[in-house]
């Protein structure tokens, strides 16, 4: 809580306990309870100004223990808060299954975040759920692979197909990568090992992810999210390359 408050992010997290899929009962009882001494502690410390704090919800994919998880924290009166404790190696059916009926059981007022997915399918189901906030690697990991998101899949830029492809990673994108540089030379960079590839993939990808919810957001003021995201996912749709 200290270090957070003097860092003075927008958002500081309790401290919690995340145990891995597959635990004890009673080791995730001893999570949540953990993780609820630890909130309570933030939640008397001092922040810095302006600063929001989020509680985190564990218990897995348990129905008892993560409902009471959420009753312990919501008591708490945070600014938000998250489920914490899935995309931790649970299959993707049960984790999607919990946040389903979960995140109906955090405020409806607050933001509802959950801690761990980032691919746009995950993203726009979750969306769908109830969750407004989202955090992943998997976009910069994606790109360290040498991969770039896009409408129509993923693309593996080390394939040989891009060698001299002159189009952008995504027509019609806005980011770094797209605006200046063709897929061709991203390729090269990447093939090379240079630094510049997997930092131009990077952009591009946060700007994908970015583009995503933006899109989302907007279909929810119009009233039209299921159709948006059954189109979405439609188009996302693809077969996973094979590898050069």
């Amino acid at each position: 809580a200290q270090i957070q408050a003097r860092l003075g992010s927008d958002v500081a997290m309790c401290l919690d306990i995340c145990p891995p899929a597959g635990v004890s009962t009673a080791e995730l009882e001893q999570a949540v309870r953990r993780t609820t001494l630890w909130a309570r502690r933030q939640r008397a410390s001092a922040r810095s100004e302006g600063q929001l704090v989020f509680g985190i919800t564990q218990g897995a994919d348990h129905p008892e223990l993560r409902r009471r998880s959420i009753q312990e924290i919501t008591a708490l009166d945070f600014d938000g808060y998250a489920l914490g404790g899935l995309s931790v190696g649970e299959s993707r059916p049960r984790m999607l299954e919990t946040v389903a009926w979960a995140a109906p059981l955090l405020p409806a007022g607050k933001p509802r975040y959950f801690m761990g997915i980032g691919d746009p399918e995950g993203i726009l189901t979750s969306i769908e759920r109830g969750i407004d906030l989202f955090d992943c690697v998997l976009p910069t990991r994606t790109a360290r692979t040498g991969s770039a998101l896009t409408w129509s899949g993923r693309l593996n830029l080390r394939n040989a197909r891009f060698t001299r492809d002159p189009d952008p990673l995504e027509e019609d994108c806005g980011c770094p990568a797209c605006v200046r540089f063709s897929r061709a030379y991203i390729r090269h960079l990447v093939t090379q090992e240079e630094i510049l590839g997997l930092r131009l993939l990077s952009l591009h990808n946060l700007w994908f992810v970015l583009d995503l919810t933006a899109r989302a957001r907007a279909a929810i003021e119009r009233g039209t999210f299921t159709a948006f995201r059954r189109d979405a996912l439609a188009r996302l749709a693809h077969v996973p390359e094979e590898e050069p």
